[in-house]
C-alpha cells in the first residue's frame, strides 16, 4: 500500500503502533549500516534508501527521474516488507543472506527482492544490517550496470534469434 507521506518520519508516524515499532527498528538498523553516499527518502510511497541522482544521474532504468533504489521498507495490507534490491543482483550476497537468516531459525518468506514478515520478532535484524553494509555505493552501481548490460544483451540476442527463426520459416515456405 503506497503512503501519501512526504517523508520517512511522517510515514512511520502514520503506522499502527506494532508496525511503527517494526519499521522503526529496521530503519534504525539500515541507517546504522548504510554505506557512505546512499540517502534516505520516500520512493513509490515507502521509505527507501537509494543512490542519489547527484551520484548517479542516469537514475533507475525503469524511471530515470528516480534515484537508483538500494533497499526499502513498506507496511503492506497483510504484511510488512524489506526490499533488498542489492541482494538479488549479487548471487553470493543473496546466498549469504538466506543462509544467515536460516541459521537464526526464523522463517524466511522471500520473493525476488522482498522479505515479507508479520512482526518484528520474525526479523533477524543483524542479518538485515549485514546485507546492507556489504554493498558500498560504487560496487552497487557497478553491479547494477552489469545487470542492465546483461538484460540489454539478452534482449538483443532474443530479437536476433526471433528474426533468424522468422527468416528460416519464410525460406522453408518458399521451398514448398
Amino acid at each position: 500500500m503506497q503512503s501519501k507521506a512526504t517523508n520517512v518520519d511522517e510515514y512511520v508516524a502514520s503506522l499502527p503502533e506494532d508496525r511503527r515499532e517494526a519499521i522503526s527498528a529496521l530503519r534504525k538498523v539500515i541507517l546504522k549500516n548504510l554505506p557512505k553516499g546512499y540517502e534516505e527518502g520516500m520512493q513509490w510511497g515507502m521509505p527507501s534508501y537509494f543512490v542519489p541522482l547527484s551520484a548517479y544521474p542516469s537514475g533507475y532504468n525503469c524511471q530515470p527521474d528516480q534515484p537508483l533504489p538500494f533497499v526499502g521498507l513498506a507496511s503492506q495490507k497483510n504484511h510488512m516488507a524489506f526490499y533488498g534490491f542489492c541482494i538479488y543482483m549479487d548471487e553470493a550476497l543473496k546466498n549469504r543472506f538466506v543462509e544467515n537468516w536460516r541459521k537464526t531459525g526464523q522463517k524466511l518468506d522471500m520473493g525476488k527482492s522482498c522479505v515479507r514478515f508479520k512482526k518484528l520478532e520474525d526479523v533477524p535484524l543483524k542479518v538485515i544490517g549485514d546485507a546492507v553494509k556489504r554493498v558500498p555505493m560504487k560496487k552497487y552501481i557497478k553491479q547494477y550496470e552489469e545487470q542492465l548490460q546483461q538484460t540489454s544483451t539478452a534482449k538483443k540476442v532474443s530479437k536476433k534469434r526471433a528474426a533468424t527463426k522468422k527468416t528460416a520459416k519464410k525460406k522453408a515456405a518458399k521451398k514448398k
